[in-house]
């Protein structure tokens, strides 16, 4: 009787799927994505810094705008690495978009009720503070109108940067199922 040995030998497929991002679109969505949070950064913690030097507490929407700032300042920094290292995944994008979509849904919530709630709310007292605004002159008057006009503005740029936020996350979870569905200025390629 033989023995008779077979042996088989595989060659390994490594099969790598590129995914192609339009980068007009991601480039011009990571400048406004970096401008945003820096905004948000800026501008809590501007009232944070006030809130402190006046001796009143803190409203937790202040921390919370300079930690979504923050985190969309991180996630926009990963993305860039994941860029250059050529690994950008869709899905990857679309779940960091979603989180802060909803991040950025809150802030717009919150700060709507700071601008918007009756004549108590800080667009209120923006328009009594414009309806009683000083002359002109180099008086603690005019400087401290000034200030409270700078404070209004600074919510106000704060408010549309949190709609800004939501919007350019939004459109980024869309430009990514767009990229992983290889449509829509993205596709996807098998590589081996």
């Amino acid at each position: 009787m033989a023995r008779s040995s077979v042996s088989r030998s595989r060659t390994r497929v490594v099969v790598r799927q590129s995914y192609y991002w339009p980068d007009q679109q991601l480039n011009f969505w990571i400048i406004i994505m970096l401008a945003t949070g820096g905004v948000l950064i800026g501008v809590f913690a501007a009232f944070i810094q006030d809130q402190q030097r006046f001796g009143l507490g803190i409203p937790w929407i202040m921390p919370f705008g300079i930690t979504v700032g923050a985190l969309t300042v991180i996630f926009v920094w990963i993305m860039l690495a994941l860029i250059y290292q050529r690994r950008l995944l869709p899905g990857v994008v679309m779940i960091g978009s979603f989180i802060l979509l909803v991040l950025y849904i809150t802030g717009i919530i919150e700060t709507a009720l700071q601008l918007f709630r009756n004549t108590n709310g800080i667009i209120g007292q923006c328009n009594t503070l414009n309806r009683n605004s000083p002359q002109r002159g180099l008086t603690v008057e005019v400087l401290a109108y000034l200030e409270l006009q700078s404070i209004c503005q600074s919510w106000q740029a704060a408010f549309a940067f949190w709609i800004v936020g939501a919007v350019f996350f939004l459109w980024m979870i869309v430009l990514g199922s767009q990229v992983a569905r290889g449509g829509g200025g993205g596709g996807g390629r098998d590589e081996r």
